[in-house]
């Protein structure tokens, strides 16, 4: 039996005792708040989701799912009407001791075309300040990577930047502590772990450039480091609840197999990550506005080609502005959100030997938006996208535009 059925047959187990109403009293469901902490912060994102438990049973599920419609085109040219349904995700909780928990993600993407164990570990308390994890860790550099669920979005793609240069939702077999400290209105929190990494693949991939997110697609990394090096990632957050949050964090480590066996083969080669993100509501307006900046450093081998690029940088900004709060249809509270998204991303930060002129490869965009929750925990959404993309050479961009619709909900 492979991977892909015992998975499927786990997350069947665990979903059954929900799908058999007919045998399980109502009065029995409950439903777990997100998180049972008011004072919340980015690195609390894994466990701020709702759960559903079943009487005394020790185990929680939940879950969310993402399907949209799209219609653009690069240059004039388009592939028409395209539907796609991106991912389900389940996530299965058990509190088995006191302080002492397990959560696991598992993503089903593409019509379970791929399914990937996204976050799988075991949390220890042993002080506010001081928590174990171990197992299946996603590893927090910037914001998104780990707070990345669909429904909390204005927009049906997730940030290019945090996608297409960062590797999202990238996880790794690992251990380290974190914890967190309160203080009034101020917050502070600190993750700090070692796993395993990335390899020789994000400089030898089909994109034929600088390229972290091929990383991914190496599933023996779980058991195996190409380098034989822990890769280390480290954050730090601060929050005022009247002003908002700001985390700073890296992510490093050799990345290439530099020896086996004991005989050298190449000196040790590394990939260094900085990132900043920032959260913040507008008092009145109740605009929030959140945002993530990323610096990519890599050791390329001076025989690669300068399309291989030793730095990179991008991020993206979010702005939502809830125009309309009221009770719509019976839903309490539904809202109706415009907002706007601007994006930019260099893959090949710098100049050629020969001519000093610019190496570009990079892009910008704009998504506007227009969302409509019906709860908090329920999004539709209209983008519409703009965005220019230019090469290596920085000829005239190729120009994409379109429309998205999409809907996404936690169950």
């Amino acid at each position: 039996m492979n991977i892909r059925n015992i998975l499927l047959i786990i997350a069947g187990t665990c979903i059954l005792p929900f799908t058999t109403h007919a045998q399980i009293d109502p009065s029995l469901l409950k439903s777990i708040p997100k998180d049972t902490v008011k004072q919340t912060m980015n690195m609390d994102a894994i466990y701020n989701r709702p759960f559903v438990s079943v009487g005394k049973l020790p185990v929680s599920v939940g879950g969310y799912m993402e399907a949209n419609w799209q219609h653009l085109g690069t240059d004039g040219i388009s592939e028409g009407h395209q539907f796609q349904f991106r991912r389900m995700t389940l996530f299965v909780a058990s509190t088995i001791s006191k302080r002492i928990k397990f959560l696991s993600e598992i993503e089903f993407e593409d019509g379970a075309k791929e399914i990937a164990i996204e976050f799988a570990a075991l949390d220890i308390e042993l002080h506010p300040l001081l928590n174990l994890r171990g197992g299946m860790i996603m590893n927090p550099i910037g914001a998104f990577n780990q707070n990345h669920d669909g429904p909390k979005w204005e927009f049906t793609d997730r940030p290019i930047a945090m996608t297409q240069m960062l590797p999202a939702t990238w996880s790794n077999a690992g251990f380290g502590i974190y914890g967190k400290y309160y203080s009034k209105d101020w917050m502070f929190g600190y993750e700090a772990y070692i796993s395993g990494g990335f390899d020789n693949s994000i400089i030898n991939n089909e994109e034929n450039k600088t390229f972290l997110p091929a990383a991914k697609n190496n599933p023996e990394r779980f058991e195996e480091s190409a380098s034989g090096e822990p890769l280390f990632t480290g954050k730090v957050a601060v929050r005022n609840n009247k002003i908002g949050e700001i985390g700073f964090s890296y992510m490093g480590g050799v990345y290439n197999k530099y020896q086996d066996d004991g005989i050298r083969l190449d000196e040790k080669r590394s990939v260094n990550i900085w990132a900043i993100d920032f959260n913040t509501t507008l008092p009145e307006l109740n605009t929030f506005i959140t945002g993530e900046w990323a610096w990519i450093k890599v050791n390329v081998p001076e025989t690669y080609s300068q399309q291989y690029g030793n730095k990179q940088q991008g991020g993206f900004i979010d702005i939502v502005q809830p125009i309309l709060k009221r009770n719509i249809l019976g839903w309490r509270k539904a809202t109706l959100n415009l907002a706007c998204r601007l994006e930019r991303v260099d893959w090949n930060v710098g100049r050629f030997k020969e001519t000093g002129g610019n190496i570009a490869d990079n892009l910008w965009s704009i998504m506007p938006a227009i969302s409509f929750r019906p709860t908090s925990e329920t999004v539709l959404r209209l983008n519409y996208r703009y965005q220019q993309q230019k090469d290596l050479l920085g000829n005239p961009p190729s120009v994409t535009s379109g429309l998205s619709f999409g809907i996404s909900t936690y169950f």
